[in-house]
């Protein structure tokens, strides 16, 4: 049994410094941050009022910022759980190398700062939507819904969908539909993004107690949700098109996109698989739905700038 399971402190061993700076950039989850940079900009481009390079700028630094804080509160209060699922054991808290007091403070920090330097650089909304994202993200879904129900991805996904209203905000001092159609998509594609996730690691969630949809309902009924969403989301992503917000080229790739991340849901539920839904293949499909969506995700909001871009010349 491992230290951090036993309920003893671990031992911290010596590591060389650019270990130890990967480690603390690791901390943050860039590939997250990737993604919640991406959305969060496309908003502010997509506002009607432009605040200029610099604060425009400071704006996407707070929203790395923040988010980057926020994955490190989750690790902090995740590190009895990492430590025992196998794809977070070598996470720098649980592997030992970073101390955990430490992780905290770096992420309460990082909190305040990109908090209190988006109000400096923009204003009031879009620095209390940005500290709000923060506390439901570390509070809200990581202390309280993660281990308390199988609904946790559907409500936390709420966290990551924050970034275009803050975007907009940040340009705007404002908040108008299109931002707030953009939250619902990413809301929506949370689920079979995650969920998709969760089938193939879904021994690892159970090891550690994490009531995962497949480990409480089972994996045939997680493939009917995924199934479910995709529909829906689709039909979300359509709807700046149906009320005048975008235009053709938008329009194309959110009918592309949906019905492509639709036919990856159905590949999931026909996989060959046991009576009780459990992959006889490795949940190929499963990991091929989960890689799409991401695309997906990337794809429809460069749809949206290209769109914005190009409306007025092609409609």
């Amino acid at each position: 049994m491992s230290e951090a399971v036993a309920g003893r402190r671990p031992v911290f061993r010596s590591v060389e410094v650019g270990t130890r700076a990967q480690d603390w950039v690791s901390l943050l989850k860039p590939r997250v941050i990737s993604l919640v940079v991406f959305t969060g900009a496309t908003g502010l481009f997509l506002a009607p009022a432009h605040p200029g390079v610099l604060r425009s700028a400071i704006a996407i630094l707070c929203i790395c910022l923040a988010s980057g804080a926020a994955g490190a509160i989750n690790m902090w209060y995740d590190r009895d759980i990492d430590v025992v699922m196998q794809r977070t054991a070598t996470r720098p808290i649980p592997g030992g190398r970073i101390p955990e007091d430490e992780a905290l403070a770096y992420g309460v920090g990082l909190s305040v700062l990109s908090v209190v330097l988006m109000w400096l650089a923009t204003n009031t909304l879009a620095a209390g939507i940005l500290a709000f994202s923060i506390f439901f993200y570390a509070v809200i879904y990581t202390i309280w819904l993660k281990r308390s129900t199988p609904q946790n991805i559907v409500i936390g996904g709420a966290a990551g969908a924050f970034p275009p209203m803050i975007g907009w905000a940040a340009a705007t001092g404002s908040m108008s539909v299109l931002p707030v159609v953009m939250f619902s998509i990413v809301f929506l594609w949370t689920p079979p993004h995650f969920w998709s996730l969760s089938l193939y690691a879904c021994k690892d969630y159970g090891r550690a107690g994490i009531p995962m949809l497949p480990v409480v309902k089972g994996a045939r009924h997680t493939r009917w949700q995924i199934l479910a969403y995709t529909p829906v989301l689709l039909a979300v992503s359509l709807l700046p098109s149906v009320m005048g917000l975008c235009g053709r080229i938008y329009t194309v790739a959110a009918l592309v996109l949906g019905l492509g991340f639709m036919a990856c849901a159905v590949a999931v539920l026909r996989e060959p698989q046991t009576a009780e839904g459990v992959s006889l293949v490795g949940d190929k499909a499963a990991r091929r739905s989960f890689r799409f969506s991401l695309m997906y995700l990337t794809f429809l909001f460069v749809a949206l700038i290209v769109d914005h871009v190009l409306r007025p010349w092609v409609g």
